[in-house]
């Protein structure tokens, strides 16, 4: 949170010594109000320790004058002598803080109390404490607020002839503890009168030495430091002449000052130099993003004034990752210079005036673009940029192809703001990508549509397995040569309950981009082999189920162990689990796939490589990774019939596949004749609609057991 004012050097000190000091405040504060609640604990202490001693002390008392006075009364109760009770009950009588003595017989009648008539002669005890008095066996003390009350029996032998009670008051008790704790009390309060003062010359003293602490911190340090503060806003305003700061001092202060003189000349020395690295990229000599978004705000804002138009262009290259993760990032580095250089003359070719190039970031390349026909002429000049982009290079010896997508957006026509021009050359960019790559688009209010629809479904997606919404069928696998049953491939499916069935395709890419196809992928992996478990015949090989794996999770580095856990939860032979993952994914990061997928091949589980063919490596690159089988596009198998080419590659693969070891399984196989020509090419394995359609669990587990 900012301040609403600059408190400025000066203030932060003295905020600093007022906070200190309020700690130091504080911390004596608490000394003190502990060293109070200490005495008052003490003087508590004593006063419960007097309390118990003149308690202990009256009991006592009252014990031994209630016990002797029994023993004394002994016989003239027994003889019913008055004169002598009453003479022994008198003589109890004056003892200190004796309030009452009473003898009585063994019915609990008075028999005397010490008075000169006895009124209370015959009569039972009828107070609170003569019950327990006449029921105690030995010497019986009962305490109430302002008495204790000492019962001790008579007895001659065992029987037992009466009784003698005596009252002793309180009161002179507590009148001692209270003349006791005063003094007490009195030099507590001293003790702690002279502490505070103490604490009060101590604060003071501390005052002192932080005044003149301030003083000498304005003095030496906040002065000089203003000085220079003005000296600095000087320099950042350019008036580096101006700048006047000299100083004798030989300490960190006086260095500091000198340092700043000699910076005024280094910074006006190299100020266009700053000026030129902030707004070009250093790469392609282009404008970066900084200097391309002033560019825009400024042309907009004059535009508006003249209705002018003008069109954002977006421009993003295609597979650029490719060319750092097999040629290295220098390569990639010169790819950019390169493609810059075509992009700025593909502008140029088109009469650009006033056109505007900037890298806006990665392999992210803007144009600004004005003419008369501006939908018509951003469109040219989109298809000249791809054009360039498609050229071959030569790099290093040898040819890269690239691509580039390219986004359009108009002004004044999609938005008037610098933001949502930018927002929506990267929709349409993006829309280009989704298209296929190599290609332009403009942008249309229904791109927003689309990335909302996306939104939407990404968080539909979450949580549609705990809700039931996904499930898992499986599409049959075949042996070629006599067409029997040997597995499924696992295949996900989306039942929503208000969008109906949501295609693979849309749901998968999504997961991706989203990072949902991990829990995703981990789940499908579990479900698939808790069914496969159920495949099992008695006396036949077990089924195996494939599961295809994202690139994405094959790029957390965990995929043995989710297998693994998966493996050991549902109980599925390692043999039975086949994992299928893309080419692209697997050359992504060839090193960690094959170290993946060593560790997996180790535990008995078969990986396979899918869509084989469509990628960049070829089958030399089946010679460093370890895979078990391939599996042929779909794009080779529905053109085999038709296409020569295609029947002499995949027959190609077939051949080589097999030289290394490696199982070949055909997809996509729709027809009968496209069976027989597999078949008799010695393809292992197929899958299709001609032999078969994705069904639920309980479908497939009726084939394996037919």
């Amino acid at each position: 949170m900012r301040l609403p004012f600059r408190l400025g050097l000066r203030g932060e000190l003295l905020l600093m010594l007022v906070a200190t000091m309020a700690v130091v405040v504080v911390l004596f504060a608490a000394l003190w109000l502990h060293e109070k609640r200490s005495n008052q604990d003490a003087r508590e202490l004593s006063a419960t320790a007097l309390r118990e001693m003149s308690r202990e002390g009256l009991l006592t008392r009252g014990q031994t004058l209630s016990s002797q006075l029994a023993e004394a009364a002994t016989n003239p109760l027994y003889y019913l002598d008055l004169a002598k009770l009453g003479e022994l009950a008198r003589a109890a009588l004056r003892q200190p803080d004796v309030v009452y003595v009473v003898i009585h017989d063994a019915d609990g009648q008075v028999v005397h109390d010490g008075s000169g008539d006895i009124p209370a002669f015959g009569q039972p005890m009828s107070d609170a404490m003569a019950y327990e008095a006449l029921a105690a066996s030995g010497v019986h003390a009962q305490w109430s607020e302002k008495l204790l009350d000492v019962a001790s029996p008579i007895r001659i032998g065992d029987e037992r002839i009466g009784g003698v009670r005596v009252g002793l008051s309180r009161d002179g008790a507590t009148r001692r503890e209270i003349e006791m704790l005063v003094p007490l009390g009195d030099r507590l309060q001293a003790a702690s009168n002279e502490h505070l003062a103490w604490i009060l010359a101590l604060l003071a003293a501390l005052g002192i030495i932080a005044l003149g602490a301030m003083w000498l911190l304005q003095r030496r340090v906040v002065q000089p430091i203003q000085g220079l503060a003005e000296a600095a806003v000087r320099i950042e305003q350019g008036r580096y002449a101006d700048v006047r700061v000299q100083s004798d001092r030989q300490d960190e202060i006086g260095e500091l000052v000198r340092t700043f003189s000699r910076m005024s000349d280094s910074v006006a020395r190299h100020d266009r130099d700053i000026r030129r690295m902030a707004y070009t990229d250093s790469l392609t000599g282009l404008s970066n993003r900084l200097a391309f978004r002033e560019a825009l705000d400024e042309r907009l804002m004059t535009l508006q004034a003249t209705s002018g138009e003008l069109a954002l262009l977006f421009v993003d290259l295609d597979d650029f990752k490719r060319v750092n993760d097999t040629l290295g990032h220098e390569a990639g580095d010169e790819v950019l210079g390169q493609l810059s250089m075509r992009i700025r003359l593909a502008v140029e070719r088109l009469g650009g005036v006033g056109a505007e190039i900037a890298r806006f970031g990665g392999d992210e390349f803007i144009v600004l673009f004005m003419a008369e026909d501006i939908r018509t002429s951003s469109g040219q000049l989109a298809e000249s940029i791809i054009e360039e982009v498609q050229r071959p290079l030569v790099l290093r010896g040898r040819q890269v192809f690239l691509g580039a997508s390219v986004g359009i957006t108009l002004f004044p026509f999609d938005a008037s703001a610098a933001g949502p021009l930018l927002k929506n050359a990267d929709i349409a960019m993006y829309q280009a990508k989704v298209a296929g790559k190599g290609c332009y688009r403009f942008y249309s209010k229904a791109m927003d549509q689309a990335v909302e629809r996306r939104v939407q479904l990404e968080e539909e997606l979450r949580g549609a397995w705990d809700r039931g919404e996904l499930s898992v069928h499986y599409q049959p696998i075949y042996r070629l040569a006599d067409r029997r049953l040997m597995g499924a491939e696992a295949l996900c499916r989306w039942q929503h309950p208000v969008l109906g069935v949501v295609p693979p395709s849309v749901f998968i890419e999504v997961a991706e981009k989203s990072g949902l196809i991990e829990a995703l992928g981990r789940n499908v992996l579990v479900q698939a082999c808790r069914d496969a478990a159920e495949w099992s015949q008695p006396g036949q090989e077990p089924p195996f189920v494939s599961v295809n794996i994202s690139p994405r999770q094959l790029r957390t580095g965990d995929l043995p162990d989710v297998v693994a856990s998966a493996l050991a939860s549902t109980g599925v032979l390692p043999r039975q689990l086949h994992v299928e993952l893309t080419e692209t994914a697997v050359l992504g990061d060839e090193v960690q796939a094959s170290a993946l997928l060593s560790r997996l091949r180790a535990t008995g589980v078969k990986v396979w490589l899918d869509d084989f063919g469509t990628g960049f490596s070829g089958l030399s690159h089946l010679r460093r990774v370890p895979v078990d089988g391939v599996k042929i596009d779909r794009s080779f198998v529905a053109d085999v019939l038709r296409d020569p080419d295609d029947l002499a590659l995949t027959s190609a693969i077939i051949a080589m596949a097999h030289s290394l070891g490696i199982t070949v399984v055909a997809e996509g196989i729709e027809a009968e004749g496209q069976y027989e020509v597999l078949r008799e090419r010695g393809c292992d394995q197929g899958q299709g609609f001609w032999l078969g359609r994705p069904m639920p669990a309980a479908e497939i587990l009726r084939s394996f057991q037919e």
